[in-house]
């Protein structure tokens, strides 16, 4: 089981695996690059509706051409909903899957962490669980109720499912636009609960860093988002932690999107995709690169 060998690797050596999702391929091939060149592990994730953006066929195929590459790599489920979703990422060769029962009460949520966990660990997949909720909107547009992870909780939780990793809610958020007011990640409940699962690498989601430097290039260039706080001074020290991966995905949308922008407002003749996607590959790299040695300090670690 790869990705819960490569996470007590990095709780055991004080760095985080950097887990970045890739909506598209530029993201992908950027991501990609930063890991070789900074000799990074990495776990690529994909959710339910980039499954469906890429097709089951070419996903797969883009699966059999990473596993080829010199890197440690795991291949993500990020936020299954449903033990169909599950069966159908195994299926395609992901080696690791999310199954994302927070919205469950929590006899709810065991059960079904728990079916996920016999299915996948009889073959060979490791599986992440979640306890507690991340408010904000998420990928598909849904708003959740924020509420912190239990420490108790996670004890059982994790002892009843038999999971090889949790995700726990202390704070980030989904979204770009993350905090109202000042923003906070309450170490004190995720050191109660490193005591809580001693033993069990911790998943934080929610955990782009949001630089304003890429809004507003969005925005010169004919975009209208409006600025938000982050998490970049929040998590400098979180690789001290038992956090052993963090999930990144609205970055590398801004990112690209940024670099994608400015790209054609300066080039206005240009038509040819590869000519802004090679900008959207630079500025992936360059994001991917800053999140590796800055916050997971994982480079080196491959």
């Amino acid at each position: 089981m790869k990705q819960v060998t490569m996470l007590k690797k990095a709780m055991k050596e004080n760095y985080i695996v950097p887990a970045f999702n890739f909506a598209n391929y530029e993201i992908l091939i950027g991501v990609l690059e930063a890991c070789k060149e900074q000799k990074s592990p990495v776990i690529l994730q994909v959710s339910e509706a980039a499954m469906d953006y890429f097709t089951d066929e070419v996903l797969a195929g883009i699966i059999l051409g990473v596993r080829k590459m010199k890197l440690p790599i795991s291949v993500h489920l990020d936020h299954g909903k449903d033990f169909n979703v599950v069966k159908r990422a195994i299926k395609l060769g992901f080696d690791s899957v999310m199954i994302d029962g927070s919205r469950y009460t929590f006899d709810q949520n065991v059960k079904l962490t728990k079916k996920v966990v016999d299915y996948a660990h009889a073959r060979g997949v490791c599986v992440e669980g979640e306890l507690g909720q991340l408010n904000i909107a998420n990928d598909d547009g849904e708003n959740g109720k924020e509420s912190f992870t239990s420490p108790k909780e996670a004890k059982e939780f994790v002892s009843l499912t038999g999971v090889d990793s949790l995700a726990v809610a202390i704070g980030t958020n989904h979204g770009i636009n993350k905090y109202e007011g000042e923003p906070k990640i309450h170490y004190d409940i995720l050191k109660k609960i490193e005591q809580s699962i001693p033993n069990t690498p911790i998943v934080l989601h929610g955990a782009s860093l949001i630089d304003n430097e890429y809004i507003e290039t969005i925005n010169q260039y004919g975009g209208k988002i409006n600025k938000s706080s982050g998490n970049k001074n929040l998590l400098k020290n979180a690789y001290k932690t038992h956090i052993a991966k963090i999930n990144m995905d609205s970055d590398f949308r801004l990112a690209y999107t940024s670099a994608v922008r400015e790209y054609m407002g300066n080039n206005p003749t240009k038509y040819t995709p590869r000519d802004y996607g090679y900008a959207g590959i630079e500025e992936c790299k360059k994001c991917a690169t800053y999140r590796i040695t800055k916050i997971c300090h994982s480079n080196g670690k491959a």
